[in-house]
């Protein structure tokens, strides 16, 4: 089979974007040219690597599997110009991380610092609910994840690197607001709101409760934590939140924090990314940075 550098590059544009139109935008050639080179593909391999159907782009299996391939060779091409510059005494390329949602309280700072030690990385920073970040995992999207539960189904390169207390947290207005002392019996008539299933808190403090023998009078499940704080402020229940969604003093957002016996939930965050991958030298020094952040 011959095919270029530049045509893999075009097929994983394909599986990204969708479209002929978006992958020829991307790759700076005209749609033409780009529907072009993807039949020269399809030519070369003997079978289709998309087909359109109402006018959508579907990408074939063939088609899927030579993405994943090219987004290797584009991973590893990549890993190797930065090292080109690390051997010249520069740092740059880009940085792929990806977060679920609860760590986009620190983790942005933390980037910052070491953008602005090394200005000319590029980085592309993702934020999604845990389904999405290991979804991304699964299929080696970025350098680096950052978790507070990593699948246990995969085999991952994770070490731990700061902690992840999970308080419980009620209304300013709230009665239990003047109890100075609490126990987890006292909430057996409080309505709870929680993170949504499959959430890294959630999993915590369903793993926590059932070890308790505590069952939550469940009123809402919601997929954001401002929601949450808003949803407690608003008296509408209690909840367990990662203390790092409380970035400034409880009270500001209207909630405080109580003291209820066998409270924070201990939880850590990882940072992740799949087991014998080598890091690219960028990917490698941010996570020391991280490490060292913590």
């Amino acid at each position: 089979m011959n095919i270029s550098f530049r045509q893999l590059r075009l097929v994983l544009a394909l599986a990204q974007t969708g479209s002929v139109s978006g992958a020829a935008s991307r790759m700076h050639v005209t749609q033409p040219t780009a529907s072009m080179q993807l039949k020269e593909v399809s030519e070369a391999l003997g079978l289709p690597i998309y087909e359109v159907v109402a006018r959508k782009v579907h990408m074939t299996q063939v088609g899927l599997d030579l993405a994943r391939v090219a987004r290797n060779i584009a991973g590893e091409w990549e890993d190797f110009e930065q090292h080109i510059d690390s051997l010249k005494g520069h740092v740059r390329g880009k940085l792929r991380v990806a977060v679920v949602s609860t760590a986009k309280y620190f983790v942005p700072r933390m980037l910052g610092s070491f953008c602005q030690r090394y200005p000319e990385i590029e980085v592309s920073f993702e934020v999604l609910n845990r389904d999405g970040v290991v979804s991304r995992l699964r299929d080696n999207l970025d350098d680096i994840y950052v978790m507070s539960a990593p699948p246990k189904d995969m085999a991952l390169a994770d070490e731990i690197f700061m902690a992840n207390p999970l308080v419980l947290i009620a209304g300013v207005g709230s009665p239990l607001a003047k109890r100075k002392r609490l126990a987890l019996s006292d909430l057996s008539g409080e309505r709870f709101i929680l993170r949504e299933k499959g959430s890294g808190t959630r999993m915590a403090v369903d793993a926590y409760f059932k070890a308790a023998k505590f069952r939550p009078d469940l009123r809402l499940e919601l997929g954001s934590n401002e929601a949450i704080k808003e949803s407690v402020a608003g008296g509408l229940g209690i909840s367990v939140i990662s203390s790092h969604a409380l970035s400034g003093p409880a009270r500001e957002y209207g909630v405080c924090v109580l003291n209820v016996k066998g409270f924070p939930i201990e939880s850590n965050w990882h940072i992740v990314h799949p087991k014998g991958k080598k890091l690219s030298p960028i990917a490698a020094v941010f996570k020391s940075h991280l490490l060292a952040s913590a």
